[in-house]
């Protein structure tokens, strides 16, 4: 890759991208020149010494109307819930628990749903994402309080001690509220009687501290113990100490930052609007590492108009560094911009693999056994040179020389559990052996369809050892293969370890614990 074409991919420039010249994709424009304007205004802002305005973006407010006018569910149909953010949190909890609902996607239809906003919405944020998190730390104590196993209780009063738990161990509220405003809901649900026994039990609950709960409940040996404390199963705090090797002492802070709610990252569409364009049109700050990313503190990203008008969207900085890595990875011979993403749905590293090569006239293939993701890839890259097809990638029926290909392999996902807040309590051990077999068979896919002097990027959102580095060592004795040091694809991120494959975390870079290996063919 030749200096030149790597400097217009790294700054946003091409089509599109510079202060003249309109974009010809769909549905963009408007806000593209608003963050150029504004852009602008900061500048002289700056120059004027004053600080650029910041969008105001209804933190603060009270909800009202409609959202406060929702009934509840159950026997206590036809009251009016007095507090919405709760109802909100309970509901989420309750279609995690009836429908194994992801509470990421739930939560924000419910807001709303039930027109909840500002400081009420970030409180339903809060409590319902917090309690799936912790999950398993809610239920040992509510077992505890309750002296009955966890499934002998009614699932609508579970939720409603989880919820109740949540907020008497894991946050400032006031003891009394806590618990009446669990009694209340349960009292809407299930009546008068039945709320008697969440009382109890809460109370029970509010006796000890969080830390007293440790004390009595965790296991005594230290991983077992920090599981417990940070809220995760034992098996993956192993996997998380076995990933971190000899840095183990670093487990403590690596659990605390998975534990924690992390900030919403939004990804700059190349040729559509820069990083410091899309940071002033939102309010966000500019990310660290991708030199397309863009924090934010919360908020519902959907409503954004870069998001809405396909300019930007919601993806990790670690995920855009996988793409990014794709991209700069050192090929033998020139780059004929044959590009494939053999794992592709739902299509957010597509969609930065295509903006990049829109820029250069190169083209991506994206393949996608499932007809619903492979639509979401279609409509990730709308207006971008990528071809979707619907296929198994261990044999997409695809022809070979690929210059450059990506398989983000289906995995455990244990590096982003701090976004998708109850995925810790559905994975087991048991998975893995299934997924390190696929993972093997679309490696050794992909490398039968790069070229000689083309590269494989495998990646997974996970640290897990067999899924990684176990997976590309296998590969490589069975291969031949060349493996790169991935380290200088991710140019200025530090902390990256010995090489030559790269494992990002969370405490470290604030991203998700992604992993990335990179191996050349011969030529």
């Amino acid at each position: 890759m030749d200096g030149d074409r790597r400097t217009d991919r790294e700054t946003g420039a091409g089509r599109g991208g510079g202060a003249s010249g309109p974009s010809d994709r769909p549905g963009r424009g408007g806000a593209a020149d608003a963050a150029r304007k504004r852009a602008e205004d900061s500048r002289d802002d700056r120059r004027r010494g004053s600080a650029p305005g910041a969008q105001t973006r209804g933190a603060g407010k009270r909800t009202a109307g409609p959202g406060r006018d929702r009934t509840a569910r159950g026997k206590g149909a036809g009251r009016t819930p007095a507090d919405p953010a709760r109802v909100v949190a309970l509901e989420t909890l309750r279609a995690v628990r009836e429908r194994d609902a992801y509470a990421n996607l739930v939560l924000p239809g419910l807001l709303r749903e039930y027109r909840v906003e500002g400081r009420d919405a970030a409180l339903a944020t809060e409590l319902g994402y917090g309690a799936c998190r912790a999950l398993g730390v809610l239920d040992a104590v509510i077992a505890d309080c309750a002296g009955r196993e966890i499934d002998e209780i009614d699932g609508s009063l579970l939720d409603i001690l989880r919820l109740g738990a949540y907020q008497l161990l894991r946050t400032r509220v006031e003891p009394h509220a806590a618990v009446h405003t669990a009694v209340e809901l349960a009292r809407a649900e299930s009546g008068t009687g039945r709320s008697g026994f969440v009382n109890a039990v809460l109370r029970r609950v509010a006796e000890r501290s969080a830390q007293e709960w440790t004390d009595r409940l965790a296991p005594t040996d230290p991983i077992g113990r920090m599981a417990f404390e940070y809220a995760h199963p034992m098996w993956i705090a192993q996997a998380f100490a076995d990933a971190l090797g000899t840095d183990a002492g670093e487990l403590p802070e690596l659990l605390a930052a998975d534990d924690a709610r992390p900030l919403v990252h939004l990804v700059a569409r190349p040729g559509d609007i820069t990083a410091e364009e899309l940071a002033l049109v939102t309010g966000g700050e500019e990310g660290r590492w991708s030199p397309y990313a863009v924090y934010l503190e919360g908020g519902d990203p959907g409503a954004l108009e870069p998001v809405r008008e396909g300019m930007a969207a919601v993806q990790d900085e670690g995920s855009q560094l996988v793409a990014l890595a794709l991209t700069r990875a050192p090929l033998h011979g020139a780059d004929g911009g044959r590009w494939l993403d053999l794992c592709a749905g739902p299509g957010g590293k597509t969609a930065l693999l295509g903006a990049l090569a829109d820029i250069d006239g190169f083209r991506v293939d994206a393949v996608e056994p499932a007809r619903h993701r492979a639509e979401l890839v279609r409509t990730a890259t709308r207006g971008l040179p990528v071809q979707v097809h619907i296929a198994d990638g261990r044999d997409s029926g695809l022809a070979a020389g690929y210059d450059r290909i990506l398989v983000d392999a289906p995995c455990t996902g244990l590096g982003a559990l701090r976004r998708r807040p109850e995925a810790r309590w559905r994975r087991t051990p048991g998975d893995i052996a299934d997924l390190v077999a696929l993972q093997r068979e679309l490696l050794i896919a992909a490398w039968d369809l790069v070229r000689p002097g083309g590269v494989v990027v495998y990646s997974t959102c996970s640290p897990h050892l067999p899924e990684t580095v176990a997976v590309v060592a296998d590969t490589v004795r069975r291969t031949g293969a060349e493996q790169l040091d991935a380290r200088p694809l991710l140019p200025g991120v530090t902390g990256l370890g010995a090489g030559p494959a790269v494992q990002l975390w969370p405490h470290r870079h604030g991203t998700d614990a992604m992993f990335v290996a990179a191996l050349r063919k011969p030529a």
